[in-house]
């Protein structure tokens, strides 16, 4: 198999790198870079050594098949307006490493079938109700969101990213849903991402709402499907102090600033109440450090298959192996969603098919 100048590309930008930035690194003029990018020219058997070795990637990624890299404009990125081009792209390069470990994992298991409905033509509040309905939640709060997306055939990985700098990303893919969570930020936060992520899926397959007003629109559904209105006005009735809203919100898994905003759209607090919580949350640094934090999620369709390997006395390792990445790359995108890099016990079950996951 001859040298993947697309791959190389990829790799070159998981790094973080530009084309002067990488030519630099390997000590060879940008327009040999670029010209090996291009497909213009095929570099030496010793360069691809030499750069594999620079990048951290095997030698042989390089060789493989074109990679299908999520495309910009497809993408809805959770913190758009704060990211370089180059964290995008990093992110990026990471959804296409995803998408080579979830060709791999569908080609040998079975996952959950997809239903997630278009309902681009709802209001977001009109919409979370319309998804808790069809999915058959009713007014309960959501005890795992990753559970959930994972049992409605969600592909959701880790996101490679130790930056809160990218807070999270979601696409479609041969009619596939993929979203990519950043784990390093608390819990209730990543909770919302996924929600919010849940609601780009939902609202945005058409492709006719973008920027600013797709990524409000999503915001107002992640609030609405995790706070379900009827939910929240029957269980508060009124907020007299910070210490009670880090409380009350424990019911819905939230932030207590998320949880502030929803019962001020709700029309539980007035306006000045709502300010005033503001001002107390910033001042206690609750946007940096979340009060009472709860548990974090864990994948159940990630864990089935790491435990079936591990029934066949094989690792994660083994996915790296066969598709030339390097561990780092696919632990990121799963342990993320697992258990702090934790392999888990030997399952007791036989076979290869996964369940639908359960929800709770």
């Amino acid at each position: 198999m001859s040298f993947n100048p697309a791959r190389l590309s990829v790799v070159r930008q998981r790094r973080l790198l530009n084309l002067k930035g990488f030519a630099d690194l390997i000590g060879v003029a940008t327009k040999t870079v670029s010209r090996w990018e291009k497909g213009l020219a095929e570099p030496s058997d010793d360069a691809i050594a030499s750069f594999a070795t620079a990048l951290g990637f095997p030698k042989a990624f390089f060789y493989g098949r074109d990679v299908e890299v999520p495309e910009a404009g497809l993408v809805s990125f959770r913190s758009q307006t704060s990211m370089s081009a180059a964290v995008r792209d990093a992110a990026l390069s990471a959804g296409a490493v995803g998408f080579l470990v979830s060709d791999w994992i569908e080609d040998r298991f079975s996952l959950p079938e997809i239903s997630v409905p278009d309902l681009h033509l709802l209001d977001p509040e009109d919409a979370a109700r319309a998804l808790r309905a069809d999915w058959g939640l009713g007014e309960q709060p959501i005890s795992n969101m990753i559970h959930l997306l994972e049992s409605h055939g969600i592909r959701v990985f880790s996101l490679a990213e130790n930056s809160v700098r990218v807070n999270a990303f979601s696409l479609w893919r041969d009619s596939k849903p993929y979203v990519f969570l950043n784990t390093i930020k608390s819990v209730e936060s990543s909770r919302f991402d996924a929600a919010h992520e849940l609601g780009h899926l939902v609202l945005h397959q058409d492709g006719n709402t973008t920027g600013r007003e797709a990524e409000d629109q999503a915001n107002r559904f992640a609030s609405a499907f995790l706070m379900p209105r009827a939910d929240v006005i029957a269980h508060i009735m009124d907020v007299y102090s910070l210490d009670q809203l880090i409380r009350l919100k424990q019911r819905w898994r939230v932030s207590v600033a998320a949880l502030n905003y929803r019962l001020h759209k709700v029309g539980v607090t007035t306006d000045w109440r709502y300010r005033d919580l503001c001002i107390q949350i910033s001042r206690e640094g609750y946007h940096r450090k979340e009060p009472n934090s709860i548990q974090r999620e864990r994948s159940k369709v990630w864990e089935k298959v790491l435990q079936l390997l591990w029934a066949e006395k094989k690792t994660f390792r083994v996915i790296a192996d066969d598709l030339s990445l390097p561990e780092s790359e696919v632990s990121a995108l799963i342990y993320g969603v697992i258990t702090n890099g934790i392999a888990p016990p030997p399952s007791p079950e036989g076979g290869l098919t996964l369940v639908k996951a359960e929800i709770g």
